[in-house]
Parts: C-alpha cells; structure tokens; sequence
C-alpha cells in the first residue's frame, strides 16, 4: 500500500513551471496552485495580463490533488437548511452556481482539450438509517420542485439497481453530479495556464507580503516577485504559509484532515456487486463516507474518519484503518480486497460551512469550499480573475459575508470536541 494519492500517482506531472529565481514584476500575483489558483492564472493570461503563479509544493499538492473525485451539484448543506441561513433567493442563486461550475469545468476541458475522464454520472445522497429517510426525501423533493427538476427519490428496491449493499434505505439521486480524474485535471489545467503565458514557480512557499510605492513584493526562499494585485488561493493550507502574509484568514479557515483509500481495481464481477450504477455516493451520517469508482475500477471510498487537522503518513494510516471497516461494514464482499493508495488532505471548513470569494487587507481570495471545493473553485478562480481585472457580476459569492470564529486564532484546538458532538448525533438520529 502507498501513503499517497492516487490523483498524484497516475497523472502526467506538469513539467513546464519556471526553474529560475522568483523574481519580475507582474501585473497579477496569484498565491495557490490548485483549481483556484490555477483557474485565476488561466483566465488572465487568457486576457493578455501578465500573471505569476506561486505554488509552496507542487501544482495540485493540496486539496486539488487530495479529493474523493467528486464533482457534485447543489449545496453541502440540505437546501432546507441553506434557504434558511441565507434567504430563498441567495439559496437559490448558490445551488445555481454550482450547477454553472460543473458546466465551467466541462467548458474547460473542450477549450483546452483536457483528457481527464469526466462523466456526468449523478450522485445519490444515501439514507444511512431509516430515521433519515424523511427528511432526506423532503430535501429532494423541495430541489426537484424550485432547483433541480431532474432530481428525484429512489426507494430501497429501487437501489438495487444502483448500489450492492444492503445499508441503506433510500437515496435522493442528483443527475447533474460528475466525476472526473481530479490529478489529470489540475496537471492540465497547470499546461494550459502556462501555454497561455502564465509564470508558474513550484516550490516557492511564500513567506513575506509587503506593499512599497503601491506595488505588492511577494517574497519567497527563492526571490521576491512584485505585482499589483494578488489573489489568494490557499484554502486550508492558509495557515501553513510561514510568517503572516495570509493572516486575515486564519481565524476565518477551519483546517480538518479528510481521509481517503483506493481499493485494487475490482473485477468486473465486483463491480456488478458493488457499484452497479458506477455514480458518485455520500451518506447521510454527520461523520458520513463518500464513494466512488475510479476510471480504471477502483473503489475509492473516504470520509472524515478522524477529527483531525494533520495529514501526514501516520494520521493517514489510522484514518484508513477507520475507512477499511467502513468499506466492509458497507460492502462484506469487498472484505478480502486489498488497498493500494491511502492518502489524507485538509479541507478548508468556514463557521457555516457556506465558500467566500472576496477582498480583504488587499487580497482577493476565495476558498472556504468546506468539502464541495473541487467543483465550485474553477468558477470562483474564472471570478477571482475578472475581479482583479476590474470586471463584475461574476462572482456568485458576492457580498456573502465571511465572520471570524470566536475563540478561534488557527489552531482547531476544538476538533476532537466537534468529533465527540457529531458521534452523539449520529448514534441518537
């Protein structure tokens, strides 16, 4: 088995970043090699701006590369629920955003001829206990009805049809919902950025933000670069940028380790046996899984299995000891498969769960994503771009105000508590 991603592991490198000093003037700095990031370098340089890209590790190192390979429509939260946070219309206008961003990627990837595997396969909420089966189909009910006509409820008879297991009780399914090979996507997406006449440095942490004269100096290990704009796309790895050039959002970013394993590619008979419907799966459960099959069939099934803001080889094992019991709580037949990848990423949770995109202490940004990120940030880095070239009423989180978490400076001292909170909750419902 190895402690890494399969995202990362069987996709082509992006080998055209710059190898030089960090250094130039520029008249975008983007902070952030993932889809955001990438996504923003891509869109100005398309635009004839001179754009550079830092990346502390590699193109896609971070949650781009670190993801179940979900690209689902609607809100993480139940529509019920966002319609109560933020207003019918603002609701409304939220899950409309992430159908466009499914449609931005799909853009996209005609545009530059992207060779990813992206399939608009669905995706089906899974009621996990029967307790959850009529909140859940009033949820779906309410989409079909105001977002989403094509969504509808499928009875545990119908979900033979879909998924070998006999763990749940009924599912709400959302056709709009993708997959795509998310390593091969943010390679690409790195290519043509660069083809386009964007300067990507990899492996140049930044470590200092100052302002001199009206221009921003972005210092790095291996030089300083100057720009007149900077658009911030760290996410959860805000916090890991040394010293405080990203502070406005460490008391905003809840960090929190998502855990991930990929099976040995299954049989064609197992398949049958187990994902039949070959669609993208989330359960109903507070500490829930999600699941799916990868474009060579493995099962590549993950959840927050522990609550925790580390991710590295030995968080990572014990998460995928948790995620192995779920699979064979889940699917008994697979209780003999063999795991080949196991691997852990960090999400970038806000107080409500809802993304930003904005401007704060001279910075554009966005992030926040809270576990829906890999589809929503190639629209939030097209709107992040526009904003920077002074072009509005791209971006769907305008104006959604981003608190600070009380108590909070970065360190989510509180997670083992949140874990304890949700366990009670799941047990009780």
């Amino acid at each position: 088995m190895k402690y890494a991603s399969y995202w990362h592991e069987t996709a082509p490198p992006f080998e055209a970043g710059m190898h030089g000093p960090v250094e130039g003037r520029f008249d975008m700095a983007v902070i952030g090699g993932g889809f955001t990031g990438l996504s923003a370098a891509r869109r100005l340089a398309r635009a004839g701006v001179s754009v550079a890209l830092l990346e502390a590790e590699h193109v896609g190192a971070g949650a781009s590369g670190r993801n179940g390979g979900h690209l689902n429509n609607g809100i993480a939260h139940g529509y019920a629920a966002a319609k109560a946070h933020l207003g019918g219309d603002r609701a409304h206008a939220l899950y409309q955003a992430y159908n466009q961003s499914i449609d931005t990627i799909e853009d996209t990837i005609t545009e530059e001829g992207i060779d990813c595997d992206f399939r608009r396969s669905g995706k089906l909420k899974l009621a996990s206990k029967p307790g959850h089966v009529v909140s859940l189909r009033e949820n779906c009910d309410l989409i079909a009805r105001e977002v989403d006509p094509d969504a509808r409820w499928l009875d545990r008879d119908a979900l033979r049809d879909e998924i070998g297991s006999d763990a749940f009780y009924g599912a709400c399914l959302q056709p709009k919902s993708t997959m795509m090979h998310m390593g091969r996507y943010v390679s690409a997406l790195a290519r043509a950025a660069s083809g386009h006449g964007a300067r990507i440095w990899e492996t140049a942490p930044v470590t200092g933000r100052r302002k001199k004269d009206g221009i921003w100096h972005l210092d790095t290990p291996r030089g300083t670069l100057r720009a007149e704009r900077v658009i911030a796309a760290t996410g959860a790895y805000s916090g890991a940028v040394q010293g405080a050039p990203l502070q406005p959002f460490r008391k905003r970013i809840i960090s929190v380790g998502s855990f991930i394993v990929a099976t040995r590619p299954l049989t064609d008979a197992e398949v049958a046996a187990t994902l039949p419907g070959n669609r993208t799966c989330v359960t109903s459960m507070n500490i829930g899984n999600y699941f799916r099959l990868s474009p060579d069939n493995r099962l590549i099934f993950g959840g927050r299995a522990r609550f925790s803001a580390r991710s590295d080889q030995r968080s990572d094992a014990k998460s995928g000891d948790i995620l192995r019991e779920g699979i064979v709580r889940i699917f008994p037949h697979l209780a003999d498969v063999g795991i080949d990848y196991c691997w852990g990423g960090l999400v970038g949770m806000t107080k409500d769960r809802f993304p930003r995109a904005g401007e704060i202490d001279g910075m554009i940004y966005g992030m926040g994503y809270s576990g829906h990120g890999a589809q929503m940030s190639t629209l939030v880095g097209a709107a992040l771009a526009d904003m920077a070239m002074g072009h509005e009423g791209t971006n769907p989180l305008a104006g959604l105000v981003w608190p600070t978490v009380p108590g909070y400076s970065g360190r989510p001292w509180f997670l083992p508590l949140v874990g304890l909170w949700f366990g009670i909750k799941d047990r009780l419902s």
